[in-house]
């Protein structure tokens, strides 16, 4: 029968339950007030006389309390702008349900002074300020929003796999020891790309899933080791027919959180044109006056990407994004024959947003003869060809609808949103600047025996544990 803080004001004059942690707490002589908090608000609390000289004069901060209260009109002359200034609780009963020591971290200012160690160390209290809190609520309203519209343009919702295969495409790989096949190993899912193009190729058609993705890449202020995306694929459709419905998702959701677009239809450039004009491939369109208003997005698409790009060090050529992505249909011929490779262009697309790069996406090679060819190009050989990536390739054999995807970043999309300088302030558990996690001090070692069971030796001297 709880009473929410939120609601208090449609319990004028009524006695209500409610429970919640000490915010704040001020001693007036015979009177103590303090400001209870829940996760819809807070609200102030007064305790007379009777009350302060007893229960009350024990409470600190963050102690959690369940208590009875009657609520109360404030004299107009003490109503403040808060949401709840309106209203006072007059405590008529109290109980301590836990009691707090002495917080190693405030947990009521903004957290940004604060030393990055102590707050990843505690992060269970850096949560409870209520920018944080804030933060996780509207990633949670944000992922909503997606679901509600891609659900209700037919896509399925399908979760592929967290142990998969080593077959690098562009970052490092996080390995796996296998203790049930000795010497060998899984890899966390760079991106969901390959298990996504199958699910085309099974026919689901419309896919998507608000996916875990793993890079062992440099850490950065909007790059994690582990991060979300909003990972999408359809059969059937063109670069186009992808834009349109990521277009349409990024208005759905910020029309629903009262942002403004700075332009739509969305901007197009080629790459070539976005590093001409901004001299990189993301950027931010807006003016000066316009960068100082939060709720401004924009949003433009950047087209044409390269399909190749030439790795110095290996002298030889790459793939620019991945090396599954189509090449405009007037170069097929050209990388068959591998002529002019520098100059190929992909049906390949990214989202930027405010100077960030949101997505990648673009249309999938469908055909076995040119996926093989574009292998042989980046070097490998029929055999690496095979070991990395055959099975996707005789899938392709079996009947491959056209598809293409794409894949925002929720993480990115949240700090752009709340207008946070990294995304580490709108993730729960983050890791820090140096990589390590929150709370539990990741990566630790382990024990003899669990490096025995997964069949590793360490070229390096004996740790403790």
């Amino acid at each position: 029968m709880r009473t929410l803080i939120g609601d208090i004001k449609e319990h004028e004059g009524e006695e209500v339950e409610l429970a919640g942690f000490v915010h704040a707490r001020r001693d007036h002589g015979k009177l103590i007030f303090i400001d209870l908090r829940d996760r819809s608000g807070l609200a102030q609390v007064v305790f007379l006389p009777a009350m302060a000289s007893a229960e009350a004069s024990e409470l600190r901060l963050e102690y959690v309390v369940k208590m009875t209260g009657l609520i109360k009109k404030r004299p107009p002359n003490m109503v403040n702008d808060t949401p709840n200034g309106a209203y006072e609780i007059e405590a008529k009963s109290l109980e301590i349900l836990s009691r707090a020591e002495a917080l190693p971290i405030p947990v009521d200012g903004d957290g940004y002074d604060i030393d990055e160690e102590a707050r990843m160390k505690y992060r269970y209290l850096d949560i409870r300020r209520p920018r944080l809190a804030k933060n996780l609520r509207l990633r949670n309203k944000v992922t909503q929003l997606v679901r509600e519209y891609l659900n209700g343009n037919d896509f399925v919702e399908v979760e592929t796999p967290m142990l998969t295969k080593s077959s690098p495409e562009g970052a490092r790989d996080f390995l796996v020891p296998s203790r049930m096949q000795p010497g060998k190993f899984y890899a966390l899912p760079q991106a969901p790309q390959q298990y996504k193009q199958l699910l085309m190729i099974a026919g689901i058609e419309r896919y998507f899933q608000i996916a875990r993705a793993m890079r062992d890449e440099d850490l950065r202020g909007d790059r994690q080791l582990e991060h979300t995306q909003i990972d999408m694929e359809m059969s059937f459709a063109t670069e186009q027919d992808v834009r349109d419905m990521v277009e349409g998702m990024m208005i759905h959701i910020a029309e629903a959180l009262g942002k403004k677009i700075w332009k739509t239809p969305f901007p197009t450039f080629t790459h070539e044109e976005a590093m001409k004009k901004f001299g990189a491939d993301k950027f931010d369109m807006r003016s000066e006056e316009e960068k100082k208003d939060p709720n401004i997005l924009a949003f433009a698409w950047v087209v044409d990407f390269p399909v190749f790009e030439w790795d110095e060090e290996e002298k030889r050529f790459t793939f620019a994004h991945n090396p599954f992505s189509a090449p405009k249909a007037e170069h097929v011929e050209k990388i068959m024959k591998g002529e002019d490779l520098a100059n190929l262009r992909a049906q390949q697309y990214d989202l930027v947003c405010n100077g960030y790069e949101m997505a990648s996406g673009g249309v999938r090679i469908s055909d076995p003869k040119v996926q093989r060819r574009v292998f042989e190009l980046m070097g490998l050989t029929p055999e690496e060809s095979e070991e990395r990536f055959g099975h996707l390739v005789r899938a392709y054999e079996y009947g491959a609808p056209p598809h293409a995807g794409i894949a925002p970043g929720l993480d990115r999309l949240m700090m752009i949103l709340t207008g946070e300088p990294n995304i580490r302030e709108v993730i729960a558990f983050p890791v820090d600047s140096s990589g390590h996690t929150s709370v539990m001090d990741a990566p630790s070692v382990v024990s003899e025996k669990q490096l025995k069971e997964a069949h590793i030796k360490l070229d390096l001297p004996p740790a403790k544990v």
